[in-house]
């Protein structure tokens, strides 16, 4: 796929999630949502009767070279769906999900979350990443997927007030991340969740002040500062918020930190831990969104946090379409960046 393929036309303005581009992103999509090789487990081996291929152990989600890359791809194909109901690609993606929620492939993936080793089978990004997906869906579908989806919640609700530090990494085990995904669905679903999630993050982060921002990494495709920031911004009441932002993040008029408002350079996409730093451009362009929406209109701020987030649309966005190693999951981070979270 050509690198140019995501510009807007004339080049100028805000990068926007329009019909044409969701074409495009749904159909990266639906070329590796099926693709069971190369494959990337996440399974601890009890005996040889472990050792089955990837849609023997994961009826349901077993493409996408890794299991919660292919549950957030088909989180992005429902959104499209719902946002573009008209896509060309609209037949594709609901034939997609009649092959595979069904009651029995559902059946399978829960069996193998039942397993005892599974324990902390993709905690958390990809428990938050099925329940942001449960809650995209309606009918059939979402009937269908809701046994799983409850499973990951339990696990939610064990855990957490077992959790008594939060993991502020860069990377899949990052917990505020988990955090503000699973809030969707806590929100259509479980009342008493989301009452964990918001005292979670208080607990965890209500504390923190005037960030420092040593980041990225040099693996990183969650900003940790700024990724808290989108977690309290999503879980904590508005007027509560703006105290604990302007606490965290003091000298944001002023542009600091630093680290914070310029886009990662990515010298390898073919090297798929250095290709991250393209999904931290892309999250933190969300998170910069998020930030910007809790500023007034005529706050400097909100413009400088929206004019963030641009640069850093644009110095990854183009490469979504790229090698496998990006775009197996880039194509979300660049739904989310879009505003199409």
């Amino acid at each position: 796929m050509s690198q140019d393929i995501f510009r807007d036309a004339g080049g100028a303005g805000r990068a926007r999630l329009d019909a044409p581009r969701a074409e495009r992103l749904a159909r990266i999509a639906l070329g590796h949502v099926g693709q069971e090789w190369p494959q990337k487990l996440d399974l601890v081996l009890e005996g040889p009767e472990d050792l089955r291929r990837p849609s023997e152990l994961h009826p349901v989600f077993h493409g996408s070279f890794d299991w919660h890359s292919c549950v957030h791809a088909h989180w992005m194909l429902a959104r499209l769906l719902r946002r573009f109901p008209s896509l060309p690609a609209a037949g594709a993606i609901a034939a997609r999900f009649d092959h595979v929620f069904t009651p029995e492939k559902v059946a399978g993936e829960r069996a193998f979350l039942a397993r005892p080793a599974a324990r902390g089978f993709e905690r958390p990004y990809g428990w938050a990443w099925l329940l942001k997906l449960h809650a995209e869906l309606d009918g059939a579908w979402a009937e269908r997927l809701a046994p799983l989806a409850r499973d990951f919640a339990e696990r939610f609700a064990a855990h957490l007030p077992r959790a008594d530090y939060p993991v502020r990494h860069g990377v899949h085990s990052n917990t505020a991340f988990a955090l503000t995904l699973a809030a969707d669905w806590a929100e259509r679903h479980d009342a008493a969740l989301l009452d964990l999630l918001r005292a979670t993050a208080w607990r965890w982060y209500g504390a923190d002040a005037d960030a420092q921002a040593w980041e990225p990494s040099g693996e990183d495709f969650l900003s940790p500062a700024l990724v808290e920031a989108a977690c309290m911004a999503r879980l904590l009441p508005t007027e509560a918020f703006a105290e604990w932002r302007d606490r965290f993040l003091p000298r944001l008029a002023a542009g600091e930190p630093v680290p914070l408002f310029q886009p990662a350079r990515v010298s390898d996409r073919r090297d798929g831990r250095i290709v991250h730093l393209d999904g931290l451009n892309l999250s933190r362009a969300w998170c910069w969104r998020a930030l910007a929406a809790g500023f007034a209109a005529a706050d400097p701020r909100r413009l400088l946090a929206e004019q963030t987030a641009e640069r850093h649309v644009a110095a990854s966005l183009d490469h979504v379409g790229g090698h496998y190693m990006g775009a197996h999951w880039l194509a979300s981070f660049a739904v989310l960046a879009l505003g199409g979270s």
